[in-house]
Formats: structure tokens, sequence, C-alpha cells
């Protein structure tokens, strides 16, 4: 058995229930103690982080990634129990194989291997692990970046453990992420009889012709890394469930995914200015949940597209197509995050599962990665 391998059974063997880490940081921070890594255990409310480092100096590799994973479904639809990794045909089986625990075992075990090849090294590494991304998201990276922040540390780059892969392991890398803003509008009428159409404004009627302009408006054209801002309608909500009562308000549930080419006060600018335009009395409610994030061709994507082709053999094309993750937290102290992880299949899924083989590609990848950022001369 692999390191690699061996590693990811021993985290997918720990029920670590998201915000529950189960010791998979005590289990990690075993590993690389030994390396000279200085560990800084953060706990926040229910929630387990850890920042590790070695070395003082500049530039800083962080590795980033989370110990906790979604509930695992009806566990008897699962061919093998989710928390008892299993190995069949050349796949690893268990809950957090692909997201995220296969990573997190390849981040310690290319350290282990570029420190025992390179101990005096350039620069830092560090580890930023979370047991809060798979739910609230409110007391793991985001705190971490906080904590730095205070003590005015900066990271040069940083590799996320997100399963990024589509048809090979490395064939896709995240270099940005759009950002997140919803909105809770409620759009007032006048309740009443619907056979009395002069005694009701129906809230329903009115809010009509402003959700086809919100849908059919053009809020940027995008950029050579992000498609257009897309706007989208995710809930209605309006009646007392009669059919002879018009409502009195009804509720819209709308979302923007949007990119670093739209501004979050410029689109709700826009937004209000739509609402006016056709005279409706409302209540808008925002929140923003994640701000969009891009790291163009550099220094880190081009030591990570390099790494892949000396291992894969592959060209990895760059995406910033998906839902948020937690770059964009480290984004606000650090200018070049990109993901990089295994295929994203199964993620989420009954039967999770990472081929064993990728599992020390990845490994590889992030070694190879690691000696073209801190190594001169190789």
């Amino acid at each position: 058995m692999s390191n690699t391998l061996e590693l990811a059974k021993q985290l997918i063997s720990r029920k670590s229930l998201t915000p529950n880490d189960d010791s998979c940081l005590d289990i990690i921070g075993a590993r690389i103690a030994p390396l000279s890594f200085t560990l800084e255990k953060m706990r926040c409310n229910e929630v387990d982080n850890l920042w590790a480092r070695r070395g003082n100096t500049a530039p800083i590799i962080c590795f980033a990634g989370h110990t906790d994973v979604v509930p695992t479904g009806p566990v008897d639809k699962w061919t093998s129990d989710p928390f008892t990794p299993t190995v069949r045909d050349g796949m690893l089986y268990g809950r957090g194989a692909a997201d995220m625990k296969g990573s997190l075992a390849a981040f310690v075990t290319a350290i282990e291997k570029f420190v025992a090849e390179f101990p005096r090294h350039n620069g830092s590494i560090a580890l930023l692990l979370t047991s809060d991304e798979e739910g609230v998201a409110v007391d793991g990276t985001v705190r971490v970046i906080e904590a730095l922040q205070a003590g005015n540390q900066q990271i040069d780059y940083c590799i996320v453990g997100e399963p990024t892969s589509v048809s090979k392991t490395g064939d896709t890398i995240k270099n940005g992420r759009r950002g997140s803003l919803s909105g809770t509008l409620t759009v007032k009428g006048i309740q009443g009889h619907i056979a009395y159409p002069h005694l009701v404004k129906n809230p329903i009627h009115l809010a009509s012709p402003a959700i086809a302009e919100l849908a059919t408006t053009t809020w940027d054209k995008g950029n050579e890394y992000f498609p257009p801002t897309s706007w989208q309608v995710s809930n209605i909500h309006g009646g007392t469930g009669a059919t002879n009562v018009v409502p009195g308000t009804v509720e819209i549930l709308f979302n923007f995914r949007f990119s670093t080419a739209s501004t979050v006060e410029g689109l709700k600018s826009k937004v209000h200015a739509i609402l006016d335009k056709h005279g409706l009395d409302y209540d808008l409610i925002w929140e923003f949940s994640g701000k969009p994030y891009l790291t163009p061709r550099g220094n880190l994507v081009d030591a990570v597209i390099t790494a892949i082709k000396q291992v894969q053999g592959i060209e990895a094309e760059l995406s910033t197509s998906g839902g948020t993750s937690d770059g964009r937290f480290i984004a606000d102290i650090c200018p070049q995050v990109i993901e990089l992880g295994p295929l994203n299949a199964t993620i989420h899924k009954l039967n999770e599962c990472v081929a064993v083989d990728d599992l020390e590609a990845l490994s590889e990848i992030y070694r190879l990665t690691l000696i073209n950022l801190l190594v001169e001369n190789v």
C-alpha cells in the first residue's frame, strides 16, 4: 500500500461530518510535525482549523483544504460502508475519497517527499485546513485568514485541493471562481377576492415585467476567463393556497453568479433601477456570500501546468466554472490561488470514489509544483 493510499484510508475512516473534524487534523499534524512544521490549532465555536508552516521566508506556498464531508445519504445504498475505506478494482471508495481527503493525503505525501529531497529549500510551505467548508463556512478558512491578516501575514501561492478534474486527473485547473450575490425580493400588492379585480393589486402581475427585464438584461460580457454574469430566479412564492384569493405579496429569491467584470454595488444599483422603473412597491434583502477571484497566467499557474504535463502528459485547461470555494477567502491575502484535485464525477454522491493511481499522480503533481516554485536550477 502506498503512503498516499494509506493516509487517505486513515482519513476516510474518520466520521468527519461537517463541522466535525473527528481527529483528522491530529492525524495530519502528527505526520508533518516531524518535518519542522509549526502547528497552530484554531478552534472557532464547533469548528477545528489548522495553520501549519515550515520555514520563515518568502515565497510561501500554501496547500489548503477541508477535512469535513457531506452526509452519506442512505448507507444501505452504498456498496460498502462509507466510512470503511475499501479498494475495489483500483478504486478507493468512501465518503470524502474525492472531496477531499484524497487531496489532503496527496498534500502530505508530496510535502514529505519534497522535504526529504530538498530539506533546505527556498521559501516556506504551509497548510491551511478546516472542518467547515461543506457547511455554512463561517468559522473555518475565513477565520484563519482573519488571524493571518491580524498578524500581517501574507501567502504568495495557494493550491486548494478541490476535485477539479473532469476526465483525467490534472486536465482542469480552476484559476478563479465567480462571486455569489443573492436577493430576497418581496413585491407588495393588495390582497382580495379574485372576482373583484378592481379592488385588488396582484403583485405577481406587477412583478412579471420586471422579472422579464431582469432575466434578459446583459449585466456584463465576461472576460477572457469568465462567462457573462448570470441572474437566475431560484424560487417564487405567492398566494394563500386558495384559488379565489389574489395574494398581497409575492416573494422572489434570486442569485447572481458574477465575474470580475462586475461589482457588487454595480449589480445592486442596476437591480434597484429596474425595479424602480417598473414602479414596484417592494422590499429587497441582499446576501453577499462570496466575491469572485481570478489568478491569470503567472508563476503558480505555469508551475502547476508544467507539473501536470510532466506527470500526466496532458495540457491542463483553465476554468472558472462551478460554485464557490474557500479560495474566495484565501484570495484576500494571496494574489495567486488555484484549485487542483482529482475527478469530481462522484463527489457528494453514493459510492464516492477516487482511483488509487490518481492519488499517486496527484501527490507527484503537488511535489513537482513545490520543486518548480521553491527550488532553483533543478
